[in-house]
């Protein structure tokens, strides 16, 4: 898995996205009180918080810390009528078909200066239209892939018959307004449509976009119990961030943000845990490295093979695999050394086809 893995920010106008891609990429992007203050979709890496890296660092003292990362793109925001082309219509839609997840931030903040395209703040509301029209998008998809299909099948060719169940199972669910990704669809059926690109196959993280006088109670406030009650419906996550004030810590230097977030009652910044929830919704683990020159976190999806994840070092790695001298990062902060790992015999010697598992703290051992 490269760096190139996606989360699309999208929603309605004005709902904060612009703000809450600036608060976390320092992008410092322009926003608007205007319907379509984003055009063209802005992306910005943006660091993985990993506090094992920190403890590391204290115990080999390496010369460099390196972060695994993930890529945030601001989508413009879609109004009623997208799927018909209204607004930035297919302009929009085929930006957030090239992502491979997607943060839907959902208003629940109230801001005289700041118009609602709805008129009021209503979360549910909010969420139904951009549903719909996220549905009604990949409805006009199936519909054509099922018309060619079926002049496949007209032609004596009896393989379409699968994909043709499949299909318009999905079309009887989208034309109830029910998304893709609560099909159940197994991992063949997957494969059918998997071209497609569908919208509401994406895997999905709601963000409540709350007031700065909730951000303190975890609960978030009535607004946004209605955004996780909705998530909760199709067994997505829901948090609850405050976009104006994280854009406002994310300028301040590290030890002013955390006696401010001290100051509110704030545990952790919401970014923090935005970008920790983005990389579970794109079923990502890390692996570690350490040693004096770097401590650094690699990026791999869930499942990963010792082998495979070698060669997100270097391909020379993978190629010459000959074992993974792999410790649980638990184990090494309980041992307080390598050597006092290895004593206790925790240290293990892995295969090429041993799974990884986050945390694992690896030395790959290779010959080319």
């Amino acid at each position: 898995m490269s760096t190139s893995l996606e989360i699309g920010i999208l929603g309605l106008p004005n709902v904060g996205k612009t703000t809450l891609f600036n608060a976390l990429t320092k992008a410092g992007v322009e926003t608007n009180n205007c319907l379509y203050s984003t055009v063209e979709p802005n992306v910005g890496m943006v660091d993985v918080p990993d506090e094992r890296l920190d403890r590391l660092a204290e115990m080999y003292h390496p010369k460099k810390i390196t972060p695994t990362s993930i890529r945030f793109v601001d989508i413009a925001g879609l109004g009623k009528g997208a799927s018909t082309g209204a607004g930035l219509g297919n302009k929009f839609l085929s930006h957030i078909r090239q992502v491979d997840a997607v943060v839907q931030v959902v208003r629940c903040f109230s801001d005289e200066n700041v118009m609602h395209v709805e008129g009021n703040i209503n979360p549910t509301n909010d969420m139904e239209i951009l549903n719909m029209e996220l549905c009604l998008a990949d409805l006009e998809s199936l519909e054509k892939r099922l018309e060619r299909t079926r002049k496949l099948l007209k032609g004596g060719d009896k393989k379409p018959l699968a994909e043709i169940e499949v299909l318009n199972r999905l079309i009887e669910m989208l034309g109830n307004a029910q998304p893709v990704r609560k099909a159940g669809l197994n991992n063949d059926e997957i494969d059918l449509v998997k071209d497609m690109n569908l919208l509401t196959l994406k895997p999905v993280l709601y963000v409540a976009n709350i007031d700065e006088k909730d951000a303190a109670d975890p609960s978030g406030g009535p607004l946004f119990q209605a955004v996780q009650e909705w998530a909760a419906s199709e067994g997505a996550e829901a948090i609850a961030v405050c976009a104006k004030l994280e854009a406002e810590i994310s300028e301040l230097p590290s030890e002013e943000s955390a006696s401010f977030l001290q100051e509110l009652g704030i545990a952790e910044p919401g970014l923090n845990k935005l970008i920790k929830a983005g990389y579970r919704l794109l079923d990502l683990i890390s692996f570690l490295t350490a040693g004096t020159p770097e401590v650094r976190a690699w990026t791999i999806r869930r499942g990963t093979k010792a082998q495979q994840a070698a060669g997100k070092i270097h391909s020379d790695i993978e190629r010459g695999f000959i074992r993974a001298e792999i410790v649980a990062y638990s184990d090494l902060m309980a041992c307080g050394s390598f050597n006092g790992a290895k004593d206790k015999g925790l240290v293990r010697l892995e295969g090429k086809e041993y799974i990884m598992k986050d945390g694992d703290v690896t030395h790959f051992r290779f010959n080319v």
